[in-house]
């Protein structure tokens, strides 16, 4: 363990860094679009139309994420349902998967508190909650099942592109899309989280536990089934955990591309 921690802690920092910007970007975002003292409240009165704001925000923000040179090192997973599916696939070493949950989850919840204390508490209003992750209107079961969705759905896509040599170069692409899709489409049924490390950065300081177990839970069943179905269908097999393997960084995983 002391000696896995000391050669690879770069990579479990990057891991951090890069959820805690995403949690950032989140956060003000959902000041920017959702804070009644905001200008782009009222030149934006459509909930819909600042929801496609939101998703281009955060679809672009997980995209420069992947392909920014700290993404290309550590892998940019930014979620630990993402590290427990590689590790399923016997790409990441155990000691390895459990550093990165830790520092995913506390990179999480940094990037909130610094942006809660940067604008002075406007991320703790109401209207904003800490860009937190509830189940929508039509209910629990509805939340947990949507979640389930799209967690494979996101996991289907980055197995089925990051092994095909031609595509894999847009795996990252292909994510920055399916977030902007599922916050569009699904966000209202349970909040759009598919990563309980994100969920937890925003259920923490806001201190609301609703329904949490959801995002613990359903992230990690979609993406492990997606990645059950890719083994099982004898698909093209799992070069790396890394989503984006460009740069020619170092790579801690048990890599097919050393190979």
């Amino acid at each position: 363990m002391t000696t896995t921690l000391a050669r690879h802690w770069p990579e479990y920092a990057m891991e951090a860094a890069g959820l805690g910007l995403f949690m950032a970007s989140a956060g003000l975002f959902g000041i920017l679009l959702y804070h009644p003292a905001s200008p782009a409240v009222h030149a934006l009165p459509d909930p819909l139309a600042r929801r496609v704001f939101m998703a281009l925000a955060m679809g672009l923000t997980a995209a420069a994420l992947i392909y920014s040179p700290w993404g290309q090192r550590s892998g940019a997973h930014l979620n630990p349902a993402v590290t427990l599916t590689f590790f399923r696939l016997g790409k990441i070493a155990g000691w390895d998967a459990v550093f990165y949950a830790i520092a995913q989850a506390a990179g999480g919840v940094s990037g909130i508190v610094v942006i809660t204390a940067l604008t002075d508490g406007w991320l703790a209003h109401p209207a904003v909650r800490y860009v937190t992750t509830l189940p929508g209107a039509w209910g629990v079961g509805v939340a947990f099942a949507a979640e389930v969705l799209i967690s494979f759905g996101l996991m289907a896509v980055v197995l089925a592109v990051s092994n095909t040599p031609r595509l894999a170069r847009f795996t990252g692409l292909c994510a920055g899309v399916l977030v902007v899709m599922w916050i569009i489409v699904e966000a209202p049924l349970s909040g759009m989280s598919m990563n309980p490390a994100r969920s937890l950065a925003s259920a923490l300081p806001a201190n609301l536990w609703t329904a949490f177990w959801i995002y613990l839970t359903a992230p990690p069943l979609g993406m492990l089934l997606a990645a059950e179905l890719h083994v099982r269908l004898g698909r093209l097999p799992v070069l790396c955990a890394k989503l984006d393997h460009g740069g020619n960084r170092r790579c801690i995983f048990r890599c097919g591309y050393a190979a």
